[in-house]
């Protein structure tokens, strides 16, 4: 999966100076919430490399939303932590995410798609009544169409998400990363098109079914 985009902040000596740094204890708890955080069976989440020069502390995790022996949406979290603090962020955290999933060619078409896809995003930690901040990202929407030897595959569209947001800080300067997660794949699951976990955001717009699940 490709990485999640976030601006190059820091040169790549400093970085790789800062990269020495022991870590700290905001950060070490900050992860561990991520390790341990209960979340819907759907969505199957492991740790990954994370990216060595956004910041000077990083962790990463992929997730896959499954529905039996199908996959619906893939995607990538990263939390990343300066203890310097950073000015672009408003904060010493931030949290870079890709979300992928495939949709059906005329729902791709929608000239809504890219409003809707990114309030899922923003309800989906508004329904979990997070505090965050200096929210950034694009919805990109691919058609793909197969032509001589491959004319028989069907048309395929793909929605992608990138986004990044500042979670607020709470006690110690840590923030819920536990909740942050969860919101996280609230929003994988409705890319996916599976229904709500719990109660959401009344103000996100549902799409009509997206394509049938990929098998594993």
């Amino acid at each position: 999966m490709d990485e999640p985009t976030e601006p190059k902040e820091r040169t790549d000596s400093a970085a790789g100076a800062r990269q020495q740094d022991p870590v700290p204890p905001p950060f070490r708890t900050a992860v561990e919430a991520l390790r341990t955080a209960k979340l819907r069976p759907q969505v199957e989440v492991e740790p990954t490399r994370p990216p060595q020069r956004l910041a000077p502390h990083a962790y990463a995790l992929e997730a896959t939303v499954v529905d039996g022996d199908q996959d619906l949406a893939d995607g990538r979290l990263v939390l990343l932590h300066d203890p310097a603090g950073h000015d672009a962020w408003r904060g010493t955290f931030r949290l870079v995410t890709l979300v992928r999933a495939e949709l059906e060619p005329e729902m791709a078409a929608d000239p809504l798609l890219p409003e809707v896809c990114w309030s899922w995003l923003t309800g989906a930690l508004h329904g979990r009544k997070l505090a965050f901040g200096e929210p950034s990202g694009t919805v990109t929407r691919a058609s793909s169409h197969y032509f001589g030897g491959l004319s028989a595959r069907p048309a395929a569209s793909q929605i992608e998400i990138r986004a990044s947001w500042t979670p607020r800080e709470g006690l110690g300067g840590v923030p819920d990363t536990a909740a942050h997660l969860a919101a996280w794949c609230d929003l994988l699951a409705q890319v996916g098109g599976l229904p709500p976990a719990g109660p959401g955001d009344a103000s996100v717009v549902t799409l009509p079914q997206r394509r049938g699940p990929r098998p594993r």
